[in-house]
């Protein structure tokens, strides 16, 4: 079934637009933010006019309201119909973040398909099976550490090309100051909450993240004088009453799920932000300099995400789920199987903790913390100065590549460039 978003008829006289595919993973919020910034790096860099056809992707589609995609098509988890329908469109290429057997469809039905791995870091034995090896372009962002175990399998991509941070085009840096050290305001006044896209395909009851831990973030937020608050996320509607009365002691609260320039806009506005540890939400939280607080990890990513911007920033400003509710060690051993088996593990703990005061008490507590730890500044910018900030307009420099010539740009590059 398609669903238009912004069908246009040919117009006479007009360029006929290249059509290219799109495709991300329903597993958080991450692939559609990286393919709006792609999207918007491809309508500025193409000499000609370009149209987008969806592939599935529901999860993401919210952040893509803004992107002009021209028609989205519910091909169901069957990568097979996704490609089928990209060819029915006439899909010259194809954009695939993080959902790599319609990547691999998409490739063998004939259509040159750039894949983008924004976690390369995270693969191992286990994961092989759902990676586009043989993908045309296989892109994987640059990280701080990459396992031996995922050097291996990444050794097999057959044309792999580093890319720098994949952030939305244009985002303009707040001024540090002149020490070098972006330092967040002694008195915030206005903070934004992010829980991204809290659905993944093995993921029961999406709601018991947000049970466990927003209700502590508001009383945080209020012990520390904090009265404008927005909350960021696909959370059901009427949910924020159900979690703290702390709402009721905001002068101005909201909550409700944002497009992703709308996002930006909020993020850029806001004196500091509260975000489960998405790697995207991360980078570009450091591309404005704006102080962060990272929630306890929703999955197994987060938690290297987390890290990462600790490392980077040199930010003590992580909030960590009590040992009873999972241990980082052990869920980081079980993941040499694989990142689903970790995630039970993960996932099993949150839902526990959903219910337990005890918990709460002590993510809230750990939040007041950080938050005051957070006003001795930070090097806010850090984790995206370390992986630079092009990787979207290098992302589309390889998708124009093959419509022009049908093939990659550039050689094959099987490590990742020194820092």
């Amino acid at each position: 079934m398609a669903v238009t978003s912004s069908d246009s008829a040919d117009v006479p006289g007009l360029p006929v637009p290249t059509t290219i595919a799109i495709a991300g993973a329903d597993f958080g919020w991450g692939s559609g933010g990286k393919l709006s910034a792609v999207i918007t790096a491809l309508r500025a860099h193409s000499p000609r006019p370009l149209r987008f056809v969806g592939l599935s992707s529901k999860l993401g589609r919210p952040l893509l309201a803004e992107s002009g995609v021209d028609r989205w098509h519910d091909s169901g988890d069957d990568p097979a119909a996704a490609a089928k329908l990209a060819g029915e469109e006439g899909a010259a290429a194809a954009l695939v973040v993080l959902e790599g057997p319609t990547a691999s469809a998409l490739q063998d039905a004939g259509i040159p398909t750039v894949f983008v791995d924004s976690l390369p870091f995270l693969w191992t034995e286990g994961d092989r099976r759902s990676l586009p090896f043989h993908a045309s372009v296989y892109c994987a962002q640059r990280c701080l550490q990459i396992p031996d175990a995922s050097r291996d399998i990444l050794a097999d991509v057959k044309n792999l090309q580093w890319v720098e941070a994949i952030v939305a085009p244009g985002i303009a840096t707040r001024p540090a100051p002149s020490s070098g050290k972006a330092t967040a305001p002694c008195s915030p006044r206005r903070a934004l909450v992010n829980f991204g896209g809290l659905q993944s395909p093995t993921l029961a009851d999406w709601t018991n993240y947000p049970r466990a831990v927003l209700g502590p973030v508001l009383d945080a937020l209020v012990a520390y004088g904090i009265r404008e608050v927005h909350i960021a996320g696909n959370l059901p509607p009427g949910f924020l009453a159900h979690v703290s009365p702390a709402h009721a002691q905001m002068k101005t609260i909201s909550c409700a799920p944002l497009g992703h320039r709308e996002f930006l806009e909020r993020l850029a506005a806001a004196d500091v932000l509260l975000t489960s540890p998405g790697l995207t939400t991360l980078l570009e939280a450091g591309a404005l300099a704006i102080p962060v607080v990272c929630l306890p990890p929703q999955n197994l990513s987060q938690i290297f995400n987390g890290r990462f911007h600790s490392q980077a920033t040199g930010a003590d400003t992580q909030v960590r789920w009590p040992e009873h509710v999972f241990s980082v060690d052990a869920v980081l051993a079980d993941r040499t199987v694989s990142e689903e088996d970790a995630l039970r593990v993960i996932y099993a703990g949150i839902a526990a903790a959903a219910g337990d005061a005890g918990v709460r008490s002590a993510i809230r507590d750990q939040v007041l913390s950080a938050l005051r730890r957070a006003e001795d500044g930070a090097d806010w910018t850090g984790l995206t100065t370390a992986l630079g900030r092009s990787g979207a307009a290098q992302v589309a420099d390889h998708v124009l590549a093959l419509l022009v010539r049908g093939k990659p740009a550039g050689a094959s590059q099987t490590s990742q460039p020194a820092d």
